[in-house]
């Protein structure tokens, strides 16, 4: 019944207004943030427009907290080991929901995932193709060495709220030892970044 009411309460108060990131953030669906009940979220917003630190507690017994907010982004600080950020991005007259979730495992390591504005996991053609040694290699002939050496790929992913570009930064160095890191460190970009075309996410400035 509570749940019930924080719901009706947050579409009375959408009544005539574009909904921003912190209204879809505070109606997303608990199966999306497991950690965090809906009061919960509502509480974590109002401590960030009033400018205060407090963490709320969340599920696990552990605190939660909102590090950046604008109108079309929101970024949270799930537990110490866990982040996510959530992007409307703009899609001709409609807008797509992109979810940022990040945890250290220990190095920093990312996903992607995308929603409609009702909180719908989207079909079809993917909106990120996942890059894989081919577009890492900071040359062509460097990929077949970093495939054979490297068992797999980190990185961690933050979106641009005014440009939308997605950025992906290496994590390797916090995963590999020093030595073979230094190494491979010339084999691979340390940066990808992708740029939103309205539909998917196309990466920029590739050889």
């Amino acid at each position: 019944m509570r749940y019930l009411l924080i719901l009706l309460c947050l579409a009375a108060s959408l009544t005539g207004r574009a909904r921003d990131a912190a209204d879809l953030f505070a109606e997303a669906p608990v199966s999306v943030f497991p950690l965090l009940e809906p009061s919960v979220r509502l509480d974590m917003i109002d401590y960030y427009r009033s400018n205060l630190s407090t963490p709320s507690a969340n599920t696990l017994d552990g605190r939660s907290a909102i590090t950046e907010m604008t109108p079309r982004s929101i970024t949270v600080k799930l537990s110490g080991s866990s982040a996510c950020q959530m992007a409307l991005l703009p899609a001709g007259n409609d807008t797509i929901v992109a979810l940022v979730s990040t945890v250290a495992a220990p190095a920093l390591d990312s996903s992607v995932s995308f929603y409609d504005t009702s909180w719908r996991p989207l079909k079809g053609s993917p909106r990120l193709d996942v890059p894989g040694w081919k577009q890492w290699a900071a040359t062509p002939s460097a990929a077949a060495e970093l495939e054979t050496t490297v068992p797999f790929m980190l990185s961690a992913a933050r979106i641009d709220p005014e440009t939308f570009d997605l950025t992906l930064t290496s994590t390797l160095d916090k995963f590999l030892a020093e030595a073979p890191f230094t190494t491979l460190s010339p084999l691979h970009r340390p940066t990808l970044t992708y740029r939103w075309t309205g539909k998917k996410y196309a990466l920029k400035n590739h050889f």
